[in-house]
């Protein structure tokens, strides 16, 4: 399992000395995953523990408090997503006022050499880093030389599908309703996560009770119906069909995931549950009355069973 760190200074010995990738990696998609295999390589090579060091927030966040929710994963999915790939620490820093503030050069020194004392350093091509993005792979290299750490620099990584493996792109398949595309690049299928909270249980009136999730600061898929899987705090996934959005006959504030669960009757209130959009069956519409919602539920709920079985 993953450990999830939250700081960089005053480190016990055992949590210092790890070969890191470096970057923002939201989505630990394929071309982020290159990166830390990268530093997998030099963590074998040197006999140093992996880790991954990451930002929360995002820096994007923090530069552009008023921006439009575009997370791929919350720091939870962060630790599961790494787990497989032998990353034993994520270092998620503190992003704020001082170390926006930091110079590359104060960052090499301050934080990877002094605060984490790391022994080598794996960035992507077009890593950049420090106040104003002043920093390349290319000044990391020097400041390592000069502050013991080596560098090792991903080339880019093209899919031979001619897919582009970066962050954005997810984002693009993911807003428009791609999920075979977003998961030919993440290399799974996009998944929300978070708690199940109360909704106006119109669905239980119907025979179709549903778990409901905010989408928080995660981006905002396509408006419409899902097929998916969702797995349970107690490790059980289950097939399920989802309606994704503000719901134009009974309308919401903000956007909301509601997951009718097949063949589950239980209490999940409270717990946290992540949900996997498997397929984009439909966009929303608003229905003529309850009859006609209640017999388009149950062509969705077709609909998604057969995509379920397609997907395997």
């Amino acid at each position: 399992m993953t450990r999830l760190i939250r700081q960089w200074q005053g480190l016990p010995d055992d949590l210092r000395g790890s070969a890191a990738a470096l970057g923002a990696f939201d989505g630990v998609h394929r071309g982020h995953q290159a990166v830390i295999a990268t530093a997998a390589e030099a963590a074998r090579r040197l006999g140093r523990p992996l880790s991954v060091v990451s930002f929360d927030p995002h820096p994007r966040r923090f530069f552009q408090p008023d921006a439009a929710p575009f997370r791929l994963m919350t720091p939870d999915q962060m630790v599961r997503a790494l787990a497989p790939l032998g990353v034993e620490t994520l270092f998620l820093l503190p992003f704020d006022a001082d170390m926006a503030a930091l110079g590359p050069e104060a960052f090499a020194r301050e934080v990877l050499a002094q605060g984490l004392g790391l022994t080598h350093a794996a960035v992507g091509f077009d890593f950049t880093y420090g106040k104003g993005r002043a920093g390349s792979p290319e000044s990391l290299a020097r400041d390592g030389a000069v502050h013991g750490f080596t560098v090792g620099v991903c080339p880019r990584v093209d899919d031979p599908d001619g897919l582009k493996l970066s962050s954005s792109a997810v984002r693009e398949a993911v807003h428009a309703g791609d999920m075979a595309r977003a998961a030919a690049i993440l290399g799974r299928p996009f998944a929300i996560a978070g708690e199940v909270i109360h909704g106006d249980k119109r669905g239980r009136t119907i025979g179709v009770p549903t778990a409901n999730v905010a989408l928080g600061d995660y981006m905002r898929p396509a408006y419409g119906v899902y097929a998916t899987r969702t797995r349970l705090a107690d490790g059980r996934v289950l097939d399920g069909v989802a309606n994704l959005g503000v719901r134009p006959m009974y309308a919401l504030e903000t956007p909301l995931l509601e997951v009718w669960l097949f063949d589950f009757d239980g209490d999940l209130y409270g717990q946290t549950i992540e949900t996997e959009l498997v397929a984009f069956l439909r966009g929303e519409a608003k229905l003529d009355g309850l009859d006609a919602l209640k017999a388009q539920i149950a062509r969705d709920a077709e609909a998604a069973r057969a995509a379920l079985a397609k997907a395997g």
